[in-house]
């Protein structure tokens, strides 16, 4: 990140313009719904400058600026839509210590002026760090659908009952309040009396909360997909924003971490396959600890929760508490993995069953219906597989699977780092160690990636 977002204060800030043409033009736009007091230095000023300067709305001053122009000034842009001009009247600014905008120069600019999305006093800055304006343009598009512009008025409303609503106590009673406000009450309001009935009603919302003594703690057990946050679900995410605790396990990724509220408590509660590992007992008394004194719970699990999850055992703790719950279910590894080798878990006249086992489980080496798996055109996704390869293999090749079954191997399935390697069941463990394969790893038994089928299907044309 080389450039920090800030919102910087400028009410009745003095802010400099050198220019006159469409550059001046684009960030005048945006700064007159501004407080600050904007003054521009324009020999040829644009009709719409001037218009603004005749309503009062800034100050014009009719040729080029000097330093002493500078003095006292917040914020400088150079947009003179002439490069000779505007390095001249930056390098004063510089000079000055008068933080500048070089339009359309980033490498000479102090600072840059995002894409906003403006719902005053709600205000959202994207930014590219100058390298895609497009893209930024693109996004706001975006948020401007879908925020409303009722978002406004809630705001400014809330903004007047903050004090009283301190009444509540803090954390999730106080939350509470304010989540039904912006997300149902407020926006009902809004639309059928307007901007006068928001504070009336919000009295009434306070009086309900502060007279409610409940605060009954709650334990959201949530799929974090395979590791991609594009993959979460929006129920996840909106669990995520309003958890007040976090207990993860170790295959959560960060960026699925960073999505949390900045006040939630984050606390993982890993295992590892044949390695250090939170005993089962100690995560379920800790989610239930949390939940008793009233808190938002998340029990973040990667893929799905009801998949090699532990889901069970952890209800049943939340239940014999009488702590309520819900499961939000994630895409599972073996449904990433097999989109990202373009193949189905499935298919007509191939198979049509599929397996999801491990490789291990409480009591080691996992036992399995291997007959049926070794049958020609089975499917099976194995997790925690990698340690047991070796065994899976003998088993496989003892029941009948051929030696020449396709294997593929999915490492780190749909982050950044994923690999994938093809593999046979004849070479699956030496495979996996000329790999040096580290990170989660689904097996995929029985499929090959499209790509090498394609292959494949090509050489016995030629052949034939």
């Amino acid at each position: 990140m080389n450039h920090f977002p800030i919102f910087l204060s400028v009410e009745d800030k003095a802010i400099v313009i050198s220019g006159g043409g469409e550059a001046a033009l684009a960030k005048l736009r945006l700064l007159l719904k501004t407080t600050a007091r904007l003054t521009v230095f324009a020999v040829q000023p644009a009709s719409e400058i001037e218009d603004w300067a005749t309503d009062g709305r800034l100050e014009l001053v009719r040729r080029v600026m000097t330093r002493a122009d500078l003095s006292g000034a917040a914020l400088f842009y150079a947009a003179n839509d002439d490069a000779r001009e505007d390095a001249r009247v930056a390098g004063l600014a510089k000079d000055e210590g008068v933080p500048t905008n070089w339009v359309d120069n980033l490498e000479q600019s102090q600072f840059i002026t995002p894409a906003i999305v403006d719902r005053d006093p709600v205000t959202v800055a994207i930014g590219t760090e100058g390298t895609a304006p497009v893209l930024a343009r693109s996004i706001k598009a975006d948020l401007e659908s879908r925020l409303p512009r009722a978002l406004g008025p809630l705001a400014r409303i809330a903004a007047t009952f903050r004090r009283r609503a301190m009444t509540l106590p803090a954390g999730q009673k106080r939350r509470a309040f304010w989540s039904e406000y912006f997300e149902t009450a407020g926006p009902r309001v809004y639309d059928e009396a307007g901007e006068d009935a928001l504070e009336p009603a919000l009295d009434d919302l306070l009086a309900r909360h502060d007279q409610d003594d409940r605060a009954d703690g709650h334990v959201a057990f949530v799929g974090a997909g395979p590791g991609d946050p594009e993959l979460l679900t929006l129920k996840a995410r909106r669990a995520l924003h309003e958890a007040d605790v976090i207990v993860h396990d170790r295959l959560v990724t960060p960026e699925i971490l960073e999505i949390a509220r900045r006040e939630a408590r984050i606390i993982e509660a890993g295992k590892t396959g044949f390695g250090p590992s939170t005993p089962q007992s100690e995560i379920n008394a800790l989610i239930v600890a949390h939940a008793a004194d009233g808190l938002r719970v998340v029990r973040l699990k990667s893929g799905d929760p009801t998949v090699f999850g532990r889901l069970d055992e952890e209800i049943d703790a939340c239940e014999a508490a009488g702590i309520g719950h819900s499961v939000i279910p994630g895409i599972t590894a073996a449904s990433a993995a097999v989109a990202q080798i373009g193949q189905s878990l499935t298919r007509r006249g191939r198979n049509s069953a599929a397996r999801l086992i491990t490789g291990h489980d409480i009591a080691g080496y996992a036992d399995h219906d291997w007959r049926t798996l070794a049958r020609p055109g089975e499917v099976a996704a194995i997790y925690m597989g990698k340690k047991s390869a070796r065994f899976l293999q003998g088993r496989l090749l003892m029941h009948g699977a051929l030696a020449d079954t396709p294997v593929t191997i999915v490492e780190n399935v749909s982050r950044p780092d994923q690999r994938v390697i093809g593999a046979t069941l004849a070479t699956l463990p030496h495979d996996l160690d000329a790999a040096e394969v580290s990170g989660p790893a689904l097996i995929l038994f029985g499929l090959a990636p499209r790509s090498a089928v394609s292959a494949i299907d090509t050489l016995k044309e030629i052949v034939q």
